[in-house]
């Protein structure tokens, strides 16, 4: 990965979604760091949480952590960081668990609905301040 790519954090367990995401992702110019158990998100965002431009993750996974956790972990290191939620049936519940502006995507969906998701989430990002 070179410096100037902008590195988005994957989090999916279904190994077939998530090479389909990643694939899109990485044709849209993002490169991805992808992990499919949700205390590796937590790891991933506790250890490199200044690498990635933005999150996507889905909601349910097999272990303890949810990707509303994870959501939350990535505003608590870096609070305008683009989060974008993927959930078969948790889609009810982004009101109420999800980060304020974030996207909730109900599965399934195009991957070009993720790409515009998270383009446009990294368009809203204010700048820093100086």
């Amino acid at each position: 990965m070179q410096e100037s790519e902008l590195l988005i954090l994957l989090a999916e367990d279904d190994a077939l979604i998530a090479l389909n995401l990643q694939d899109a992702l990485e044709e849209a110019g993002f490169a991805v760091h992808h992990v499919a158990v949700g205390e590796e998100a937590l790891i991933a965002l506790d250890e490199r949480h200044t690498n990635f431009c933005g999150v996507v993750t889905d909601i349910r996974f097999g272990g303890d952590v949810s990707g509303w956790a994870i959501g939350r972990k990535a505003r608590e290191h870096v609070p305008h960081l683009p989060v974008v939620y993927m959930s078969g049936d948790s889609a009810h519940e982004h009101t109420v668990e999800g980060v304020p502006e974030s996207v909730m995507l109900q599965k399934p969906f195009a991957s070009a609905q993720l790409v515009t998701a998270i383009s446009t989430l990294l368009n809203a990002v204010p700048p820093p301040q100086a």
